[in-house]
């Protein structure tokens, strides 16, 4: 080999073994953009917002939160799925994420093929919550008094297929119970009617609507969805104890487009999991009975996998169709 044949092929080996951290190493150079597929104001969408303002402080550069709500988070999560895969465009995505395969009949993107996950951000528990003056104290007592009036007793969710939907038919099937779904447009809605009496259980898939009211002594929880109990309420056992195997959570994480380069994926994932895992991040989150986490992409992967096949067993078992 001549010498200046040897000096090409050096630099190109040279080029193709640091190209990838050299892009890595420029990754932010303008602003990045985390699409909300929600409206402003909700759980989402104020993760979003903390998480945004510490993540841009931490790599320099502008971290714009873009509200895109529609089609119950369809609209903004195809935005991403068709932008380029170059990390300047991010997903800040829900459960309903891992329900549209089941309930879409002509989903514009594939909820895991389309998207490489960064991060788990933080996990909400859902809860059974029932009114002060319910005459159920437990879910034991509560499984009981629905058997004794089969359809009578009627719960809340907000809109069919949405995460408190689904955890109710998840709970009525494996408890064996008859219940009488109503749906509203909003959780305050669902709260109103339970406090009001029109309804007497209500699945909540955010606490933050509820905690206020429980802590106004309006409302109680009779279960929550995790395995274990909550620090943050210490006196509510797991749903689990009395129905084995119940567990639902409701999330927040963060999506990237396919094809997103690997250096660029593991640096957001190193930045924000340091925001996450942040003591400031847990504490200011934990009245509204949002639990930080932060993992790798591979883990986050497994939650959504997990509860795609989930939601579509319990979607068709109760055959539930998109409105």
């Amino acid at each position: 080999m001549r010498l200046g044949e040897l000096h090409n092929y050096l630099f190109l080996l040279l080029f193709f073994m640091t190209g990838p951290a050299r892009a890595a190493d420029t990754f932010p150079v303008r602003p990045v953009r985390i699409i909300v597929p929600a409206g402003a104001g909700g759980v989402t969408d104020v993760v979003a917002r903390v998480v945004s303002q510490r993540l841009g402080d931490r790599i320099g550069q502008q971290v714009i939160v873009d509200n895109r709500p529609g089609a119950g988070g369809v609209t903004g999560s195809e935005i991403v799925a068709k932008a380029t895969p170059d990390g300047y465009t991010l997903l800040l995505a829900f459960p309903s994420h891992a329900v549209h395969p089941s309930l879409v009949a002509r989903l514009p993107y594939d909820s895991v093929k389309s998207f490489t996950p960064v991060t788990l951000i933080s996990v909400v528990a859902p809860a059974i919550a029932v009114t002060t003056n319910f005459p159920a104290r437990s879910v034991q007592e509560f499984i009981v008094l629905a058997k004794e009036k089969p359809g009578t007793l009627n719960f809340g969710s907000v809109g069919s297929g949405s995460l408190g939907h689904l955890s109710g038919e998840l709970f009525r099937a494996m408890a064996g119970i008859r219940v009488t779904q109503i749906f509203y447009k909003g959780a305050p809605q669902v709260m109103t009617s339970l406090i009001g009496g029109e309804i007497q259980v209500y699945f909540v898939a955010s606490m933050a609507t509820a905690l206020p009211q429980v802590k106004a002594g309006r409302v109680r929880f009779l279960g929550v969805a995790t395995r274990e109990r909550l620090p943050f309420l210490p006196d509510v056992p797991p749903i689990a104890d009395t129905v084995p195997g119940y567990e639902v959570q409701s999330w927040n994480g963060l999506l990237a487009p396919a094809g997103t380069p690997r250096p660029t994926v593991e640096l957001l994932n190193r930045e924000v999991v340091r925001i996450v895992k942040a003591p400031a991040f847990g504490e200011q989150f934990a009245a509204e009975g949002i639990v930080a986490v932060g993992n790798t992409p591979e883990e986050f992967t497994r939650v959504i996998v997990t509860d795609i096949a989930k939601w579509a067993k319990v979607i068709k078992a109760a055959g539930i169709k998109s409105e």
